[in-house]
């Protein structure tokens, strides 16, 4: 059965608003080759940014919610077990909560298993000096939502991420508009993720199966994951296409245009970006 993909509007009018803090490309041990890869199709990419968790990062930080790349270091003796555990790709849908508790208390009053809050930071340099920025998250057990890692995340220092000189990016992107959910039963899926909240205007999910991929992505659906149930497109608003094309040729990415939409595919990390003016 191909389903077209459905946007996220099955939340009753009294439900709690969703806002994006970030989506996150799991990339194991290949963090380097990641960063490499987004900043060829010209993103600004931050520094790594090393966790009191284990785990390293880069970010692609952008008005609203940011994209995460993250991976394990082979050489480190701290090992972010989550990491190795999930697959590589779009692996973790992150929502803004001011109120991290709450979060947590609402998300058991759902029904839901939400792991314990959990404190971590990162140091951050800025103007020379190494300062710390602080977050706050709970995170759902694993496979309660089988397309990938959710959690709610409160940042206790903004201004160490959401810095100017990150988020003006040479493509042009200005922001991220979506996320396409892969299930088998992508309405039931949708209304599973509505529990958490009604999206605004400026973000979306998106909910199709496996057989809708080939008529939205054409021969680049070959490189999605292969299960029942994935994250598998991210889609940014605002990009240069013809800024972003000629740099994904050069690269050796696989891409396609489609009416007013450009596809980039990122096989090694069964990933794929959409691109929209």
């Amino acid at each position: 059965m191909n389903t077209p993909a459905i946007s996220h509007k099955l939340s009753p009018p009294d439900q709690t608003a969703a806002a994006l803090d970030h989506l996150v490309i799991n990339t194991r041990y290949d963090i380097d080759a990641a960063h490499a890869l987004f900043d060829g199709l010209g993103f600004t990419v931050t520094p790594r940014g090393y966790h009191t968790l284990g785990s390293v990062n880069h970010l692609v930080v952008l008005a609203g919610g940011y994209l995460e790349l993250i991976g394990q270091p082979r050489d480190s003796d701290k090992v972010r077990q989550e990491i190795l555990d999930s697959p590589v790709g779009i692996d973790g849908l992150v929502y803004a909560v001011d109120d991290i508790e709450a979060c947590h208390d609402r998300w058991l009053a759902l029904g839901l298993d939400a792991q314990p809050v959990q404190h971590f930071s990162r140091p951050v340099q800025v103007a020379d000096k190494s300062v710390d920025a602080h977050f706050s998250t709970v995170r759902l057990r694993p496979g309660q939502f089988a397309a990938g890692r959710v959690y709610a995340c409160r940042h206790l220092t903004p201004e160490l991420v959401w810095r100017p000189e990150w988020m003006a990016h040479a493509n042009g992107v200005r922001g991220i508009s979506s996320l396409l959910v892969i299930d088998e039963e992508p309405v039931q899926a949708a209304e599973s993720y509505a529990r958490l909240g009604r999206w605004g205007s400026d973000f979306a999910l998106e909910f199709a199966d496996a057989g809708s991929l080939p008529a939205r992505f054409g021969e680049l659906a070959v490189h999605a994951p292969q299960r029942g149930a994935f994250f598998t497109a991210i889609r940014f608003r605002g990009a240069d296409q013809g800024f972003i094309s000629s740099r994904a040729h050069a690269l050796g990415l696989p891409f396609r245009k489609n009416a007013d939409t450009l596809a980039v595919a990122l096989p090694a990390f069964r990933t794929l970006l959409e691109f929209v003016g």
